[in-house]
């Protein structure tokens, strides 16, 4: 396996975890920013040297830190001055959730309230709001009169109750509350999902000697293995994953969600700018054409008029675009409308995606939104009231969008359940389907076309997946000396309902994934193994076996010699067959004991207990458990006192 080094990789090789978060920082310059994501993570973001010399970030800085309950995070710190707000927009959009930082000695500042607007037209899902340099702070008093107007400030927004923690990156003061703060608030908030369609908005583009090209971002929408074919979005350059890392550790695969460093070999970095998009080739298609939901901030200078140039950004792409109000002449202060914008430079957008709007001169963020089509057909009619009824549908979702939706709310479920909740006229549904088939983002768990197979959406899957391959192999861990996990008690571990159980094994197995065989669930490849001291074990009891082959040890003799687990390993590799539940024989003496008894009843006719016992020089309760056993299998058949053989 191939080892690099540079910034962003290192000697490591850790097995990936299924799901991984981002955080970002928010707030005005000189807030303790920086300082704070040093005194949580150990690693000072600012990477530049005018960063390091202006104690002012300029660019995007990168840390990490592992939870007390051991999820790994990533953080991405921001410009905090308004010169930089546009460097601010390339990395926050990523985020799973967004400290607001703001000193106490300041309190709420111009860029604190411009930030935080920016949050809340993103719809960042969840946030904390630091009170930094608690130090500086007079008193108590103060303190309590600037979360006040934090209070005041954040309301209607989407840190609307968010919690206020009170914080000194000197001191170390409130950091392990912060710490555990930021646990509770991911705890319950969903992972990324993986829609098997993974991109990776670039922020960071570098090159290293040995190594070639490099870039960052935020992995979204599925996941990337070393070794992928990938294209370079917009100008459609195409190369090769060569390496992977996230949080200077080397992967084979990254996950959606994690702040991920791709090697790619094949690509210049004079061909990369911040913006464009790692994606698997074919999956995604530039656009110089959107259509949005546009929502403008309450405080912008005048309104927004149908002809004006704007900033567009989106993932980690700007551009200047032409704006286009759709069924009115301007959007005013703290209305919404639908808009259309002509870009001057192709970007890679998905419907969803949140945008942000400014003004080019002088610098302003007007507000922003969710994109509804990402590849509109043409020029819409400005006050075409089909236009109009149209994007009002579209934002609603397209059917695959509404079929999907569904299906993430149910689980694993019929066909025809999904397609009764999404509410979808038959044909419209069946179209959908078929999409979310062909691309994965629904599968199909049974081998069939009717409306009563089960279907399970990718995230679902993946995680119902994750859970079965890991039970099985935490058991062979566990349990080295069995052929498997007993597949009622992997059923039971689970929790899982029967359909749904046998339904998801079958589709793994059917996959090779793995193995059902005689009640028992195993991986491929794997074998009963013994260590060094079991196979002494062993030995001793087979030379057991070979001084009394006829009148061999009880299985409890067996236990008690060589151990429960070696004995029902022997038992599962076949070269021990219990009889009763207190007789067993080695198998090759079975065998022959077995020939011996249809020998004599072909030639006789029959065979007697006490014939038996004298063949085999041996006692009543051996020979007596051979012949029920012999019985009970199907070999021979109970006449009178004797045994014949079964037809």
């Amino acid at each position: 396996m191939e080892i690099f080094r540079f910034p962003l990789f290192c000697y490591q090789i850790v097995v990936k975890i299924e799901a991984m978060r981002v955080i970002g920082t928010a707030g005005h310059v000189d807030h303790g920013k920086s300082t704070l994501i040093e005194a949580l993570t150990g690693i000072h973001p600012d990477r530049l040297k005018e960063e390091k010399a202006r104690e002012m970030t300029i660019e995007l800085g990168f840390g990490w830190l592992t939870l007390p309950n051991g999820e790994e995070l990533g953080i991405v710190d921001v410009p905090g001055h308004r010169d930089f707000i546009e460097n601010m927009l390339s990395g926050i959009g990523g985020i799973d959730a967004a400290l607001l930082v703001i000193a106490a000695d300041e309190g709420v500042m111009p860029q604190t309230t411009e930030h935080l607007a920016i949050l809340d037209l993103l719809q960042i899902p969840a946030g904390l709001i630091v009170l930094t340099k608690t130090d500086l702070a007079s008193d108590s008093g103060w303190l309590d009169l600037v979360e006040s107007e934090i209070r005041s400030t954040v309301s209607d927004t989407v840190l609307d109750g968010a919690p206020i923690l009170r914080v000194s990156a000197k001191t170390g003061d409130g950091i392990e509350e912060l710490i555990h703060a930021i646990e509770n608030l991911l705890q319950d908030k969903p992972t990324r999902p993986d829609l098997n369609r993974p991109r990776l908005p670039i922020d960071r583009i570098f090159s290293m000697s040995g190594f070639g090209t490099v870039v960052t971002g935020t992995l979204r929408d599925g996941k990337f293995f070393v070794g992928d074919d990938v294209e370079i979005l917009p100008t459609g350059i195409k190369g090769r994953i060569r390496g992977l890392q996230t949080h200077k550790k080397k992967e084979e695969s990254a996950v959606p969600g994690s702040r991920t460093a791709v090697n790619i070999s094949g690509v210049d970095t004079e061909l990369i700018r911040r913006g464009d998009v790692v994606a698997h080739p074919g999956q995604y298609q530039a656009t110089r054409r959107i259509d949005a939901r546009f929502k403008a901030l309450k405080d912008i200078q005048k309104p927004l008029m149908h002809g004006d140039e704007v900033k567009f950004f989106v993932g980690a792409s700007e551009t200047i675009a032409t704006l286009r109000i759709l069924g009115t002449e301007e959007i005013k202060a703290g209305e919404e409308g639908w808009i259309q914008l002509e870009l001057r430079d192709p970007v890679v957008a998905s419907r969803g995606d949140r945008y942000i709007l400014r003004r080019p001169s002088p610098g302003e963020t007007l507000g922003g939104g969710a994109v509804i089509d990402h590849q509109p057909k043409g020029r819409h009619k400005r006050f075409d009231a089909d236009v109009i009824k149209s994007l009002e549908s579209l934002a609603q979702g397209t059917p695959a969008d509404v079929l999907f939706e569904a299906a993430l709310a149910l689980h694993a479920a019929p066909i025809k359940e999904i397609i009764t909740k999404s509410r979808l006229e038959a044909s419209a549904a069946e179209s959908a389907l078929q999409e979310l088939l062909a691309n994965g983002q629904i599968i199909r768990l049974e081998d069939s076309a009717k409306n009563d197979a089960l279907v399970i959406a990718r995230p679902h899957w993946e995680t119902l997946e994750a859970g079965m391959m890991g039970l099985v192999e935490a058991y062979h861990r566990q349990y080295p000396l069995r052929r498997g996990v007993p597949r009622e008690e992997m059923k039971s571990r689970l929790k899982l309902a029967p359909k749904v159980f046998n339904t998801s094994l079958y589709y793994l197995v059917t996959g090779h994934a793995l193995i059902d065989e005689r009640g028992v669930v195993s991986k491929p490849g794997h074998e009963i193994q013994f260590n060094g001291q079991d196979q002494t074990r062993v030995q001793t009891l087979k030379r057991k076996f070979e001084a009394n082959p006829y009148s061999p040890p009880s299985i409890k003799e067996c236990q008690a010699e060589a151990g429960e687990e070696v004995v029902n390993a022997l038992i599962e590799l076949g070269e021990l067959v219990p009889v009763s539940q207190d007789v067993v024989f080695h198998k090759k003496d079975y065998d022959k004991m077995v020939k011996m008894i249809g020998t004599h009843i072909r030639e006789h006719g029959q065979v007697t207990l006490a014939e038996v016992r004298d063949m085999l020089k041996t006692t009543r309760k051996y020979v007596q458990a051979l012949l029920e056993h012999l019985d009970s299998i199907g070999v021979t058949a109970r006449d009178g006192d004797a045994r014949k053989l079964r037809r």
